[in-house]
């Protein structure tokens, strides 16, 4: 064979092995965490525009656009990722970005359409800034106003911060009412601010927002543990009426969306002179207070895996307890019930046993005790939106909602209620969709019962 023909072929046969041999992978994962920055040109120069990206589990994300010099904030991006392509799309704004990843750089390079108009745009990344610091906080797309309103009855002063969406309104408003025992205005438990999260959710979708510290918390008066569920209805009757001074705020459309303890304050409120337009309950309780406190007990012990037979002696000896505080007067009821705790515990000091048993005397213990939340509600004529979560362990859907729709539904034609599945009593979802921010999961207010709550609220303004 000629040599050069030979050279020829082994020259083929290396360029075909060399077509077949797979190529490294090029679809890792792209590192899109973080801040993207950079510039849009507009008519008449640039505008800074910022996209923030938490990645959550399932390769998906939570994005959002910031611009600040259009007053445009926080608007709702959708991430798609295909190798190195990256497409954002920002219906808010009536926007997309499509854009190739440059792994050398660490930035996105594509082209941004909005309508007809199309615009290179070139995205640089930075880290998401930490916001452990004291006091660190971006500033929201509305106005806040720290307020101090009077409750003429307990002749005491609450305060709250309002929040009031851009624009000149007047808007729909609402009052936050909290659950049981004494909470700051925001709802805080640990890192989660229920209260905070819903007002902010609100007023950024034209909502106006009053929420306040409980009674002896924060900037408010009197305390939680002299007060009871009926002396709270004229906290919430006292905030509607601040709202109703209000010229941003749609006299007309001022409602009470209550938490726990705080959806059947505002049930209460509902059936009074001069009540709000609405009702939102969040995990009302639809048993009575007696039977909700026992029920709490046998669910945690069970959860607990106690023995059923110990599980029931305790419900009995709780019951009784509660019998004792709610029929008997104050003084023999502290010695009884002391003497029930040193016997169910031999170890507690006497007067250790004094101080607990107090606490168990509190005025709202005793008439939350023997509250039932169903005796009044053929009051309420005003629409009513009920919600409950099924992971709900303090106010189980099957007992309290079951209870609640079925009072309401036979008296008031205006009354919708809702299950939202794995949704546990402090409305966050499955762990699996909480938020990931700088390594961790974050508890965050279930998405879906957000927008129930206000395709609700928005809906009762609409002529059908």
């Amino acid at each position: 064979m000629n040599r050069y023909l030979l050279w020829a072929l082994l020259w083929l046969v290396g360029l075909c092995a060399a077509q077949a041999r797979p190529t490294a992978p090029t679809d890792e994962a792209i590192p899109l965490a973080g801040l993207w920055k950079g510039k849009l040109t507009v008519l008449g120069g640039q505008l800074d525009l910022t996209i923030s990206v938490v990645p959550l589990t399932g390769g998906k994300y939570f994005a959002a656009l910031d611009v600040p010099a259009q007053k445009m904030s926080r608007v709702v991006t959708e991430v798609t990722v295909r190798g190195d392509s990256v497409l954002l799309v920002m219906p808010g704004a009536g926007s997309r970005y499509a854009a190739r990843f440059d792994r050398v750089k660490n930035e996105l390079n594509g082209t941004w359409t909005q309508g007809k108009e199309k615009s290179t745009v070139r995205l640089t990344h930075s880290p998401m800034p930490t916001l452990t610091g004291a006091g660190t906080r971006l500033a929201p797309p509305y106005r806040e106003e720290e307020v101090t309103f009077n409750n003429p009855i307990s002749r005491l002063n609450l305060g709250g911060l309002l929040t009031v969406p851009a624009g000149p309104g007047p808007f729909p408003a609402v009052v936050l009412v909290s659950d049981v025992g004494a909470q700051d205005r925001d709802g805080t438990v640990g890192d989660y601010h229920m209260m905070g999260s819903l007002a902010d959710y609100l007023t950024r979708r034209g909502i106006a927002v009053l929420r306040y510290d409980d009674r002896g918390v924060g900037k408010s008066g009197g305390s939680t543990a002299t007060a009871t569920t009926a002396m709270l209805v004229g906290d919430v009757q006292a905030a509607v009426n601040f709202l109703r001074s209000r010229l941003e705020v749609n006299i007309s459309r001022i409602g009470a969306i209550g938490h726990g303890e705080g959806a059947n304050v505002a049930l209460m409120a509902a059936g009074q002179p001069l009540p709000p337009a609405f009702v939102v309950s969040l995990a009302g309780y639809g048993l009575t207070g007696e039977q909700t406190l026992l029920q709490q007990q046998v669910d945690e012990n069970r959860a607990q895996k106690m023995d059923p037979v110990k599980v029931q002696a305790a419900y009995e000896r709780q019951r009784t307890m509660y019998d004792i505080i709610r029929q008997t007067n104050e003084p023999q009821a502290k010695s009884i019930v002391a003497n029930m705790l040193r016997q169910d515990h031999p170890d507690l000091d006497p007067k250790e046993a004094q101080v607990q048993a107090v606490k168990l005397l509190t005025p709202w213990r005793r008439f939350f005790l023997a509250y039932d939340p169903i005796a009044e509600l053929d009051q309420v004529a005003c629409p009513v939106l009920l919600l409950n979560g099924t992971d709900d362990r303090e106010a189980p859907a099957d007992l309290h909602l079951t209870a609640l729709e079925k009072e309401l539904k036979s008296v008031n034609r205006s009354t919708v209620s809702k299950r939202l599945p794995g949704v546990n009593h402090l409305f966050q979802p499955p762990k699996t969709e909480w938020t990931l921010m700088n390594g961790e999961m974050k508890p965050l207010f279930s998405p879906v019962a957000l927008d129930v709550i206000r395709e609700w609220i928005m809906g009762l303004g609409v002529k059908k």
